[in-house]
């Protein structure tokens, strides 16, 4: 893979040779010459036929996390999260023990603890890492979805940019069905604190808990403002909110 700097940028294939940009960097390579449809087709690639089923099958199952969080995402996300997102979901494939090869499913790795373990914690912006934004002991509480802060502190125990000045907390309890994508989500309301010296508390109760079958996970949603003249303002363009999986059920 070799880098473009020409001053005329070309995206696409030329005479055998792709274009294409990642990150704003223009790279080039040669295009294969191996045919999709002897790939297809061939006895000899049947191992990549099958790998590439768990390929796609792993990157639909991150882009229907994405999508059933909707607003969430959008809120707190990096510009390799797709990527990011589908090296997750080959992984929670990978321990799906039971399915043949080339038929491996994320909602089985999901149905043992080491499935659950890859998925929990994990952080939808790079950029904002719950254990390195939040520095206050927090509880749930799965049978409620009740997230709680007490004895908080917020300039003490919450690492800001300069120029922010409030806080926004929000949790969720989604269900989500990854071989179906069908999935309902349930949001706490916003709770918003100054940051400041002022000892509080923070409780995220979800409006419900959501039905359905399915994979169940807890989520917290950290947004940073700036007021100014009495309207908070999203700082940063959010690139420093935080959305973490709290947990897997």
């Amino acid at each position: 893979m070799a880098k473009v700097s020409w001053i005329i940028k070309i995206e696409g294939t030329v005479e055998g040779l792709t274009f294409y940009k990642i990150d704003g960097v223009s790279y080039v390579r040669k295009k294969g010459d191996i045919s999709k449809e002897r790939i297809g087709s061939e006895p000899n690639f049947v191992r990549t036929r099958e790998n590439n089923l768990e390929f796609g099958h792993s990157g639909t199952s991150g882009k229907a996390l994405r999508n059933a969080l909707g607003s969430m995402v959008l809120k707190a996300k990096d510009s390799k999260l797709t990527s990011r997102l589908m090296g997750v979901m080959l992984q929670v494939k990978n321990t799906d023990a039971v399915s043949l090869r080339g038929s491996g499913r994320v909602s089985v790795g999901l149905e043992t603890a080491e499935g659950k373990q890859v998925l929990r914690g994990f952080d939808f912006n790079a950029n904002a890492h719950l254990n390195g934004v939040l520095f206050a002991p927090y509880s749930l509480n799965m049978n409620t979805g009740v997230v709680s802060l007490t004895n908080f502190i917020p300039s003490e125990q919450v690492h800001f940019l300069e120029g922010a000045t409030h806080v926004s907390f929000q949790s969720a309890i989604l269900v989500l069905d990854f071989d179906t994508k069908d999935s309902e989500i349930a949001y706490s309301p916003i709770v918003n604190k100054p940051l400041n010296l002022t000892l509080t508390s923070v409780t995220l109760t979800p409006a419900n808990i959501p039905a359905g079958s399915g994979q169940q996970f807890f989520l917290l949603l950290i947004s940073f403002y700036q007021q100014v003249n009495g309207v908070q303002y999203s700082l940063k363009n959010e690139e420093y909110n935080v959305l973490n999986i709290l947990e897997v059920v």
